[in-house]
């Protein structure tokens, strides 16, 4: 039987996962600000087409590392995608819209992009953790396990 994942994390395994979570977000963090800022200092694009460019950049690691090393799973990579892509078919237009409506009344866009970064960071880990994930956590380490050479005695 494979293990479901959700029914079967300790407190301590949930509490590493979530440090996981916001580490390798924060990671992804601070390429998308790496990228909003060529976009927007160098380039002098407009806020929305930075923070959309960078949005792109950040959410393509994240989704990376975070599958491997903080899910652990092996589900199908275009169903995770595609449940992914449906968040942020939401979050997307709302954070571009609200974040350029912010600019436009002289909020610092850099505050903007962070507190938006924030919001993102809580609502994707829910997404991931009860949606994407729910059934399919530590998957790739049974795996692993079921398909490793035995230990010689």
């Amino acid at each position: 039987m494979q293990p479901t994942g959700q029914d079967k994390l300790t407190g301590k395994e949930n509490l590493t996962q979530v440090i996981k979570f916001v580490l390798f977000s924060i990671s992804a963090g601070i390429i998308q600000v790496i990228v909003f800022t060529i976009m927007e200092e160098l380039l002098h694009i407009a806020y929305w087409g930075s923070y959309l460019t960078a949005l792109i950049a950040s959410v393509i690691y994240n989704y990376t590392v975070n599958r491997r090393f903080t899910f652990k799973s092996i589900n199908n990579i275009p169903l995770a995608m595609t449940q992914l892509g449906i968040y942020y078919a939401i979050f997307t237009p709302l954070s571009t819209w609200w974040g350029a409506a912010l600019v436009a009344i002289g909020w610092f866009d850099y505050i903007v992009l962070f507190l938006t970064m924030v919001i993102n960071l809580i609502t994707e880990y829910c997404v991931n953790r009860f949606v994407i994930y729910r059934t399919s956590m530590n998957t790739r380490d049974a795996q692993v396990k079921e398909h490793a050479p035995e230990s010689l005695s």
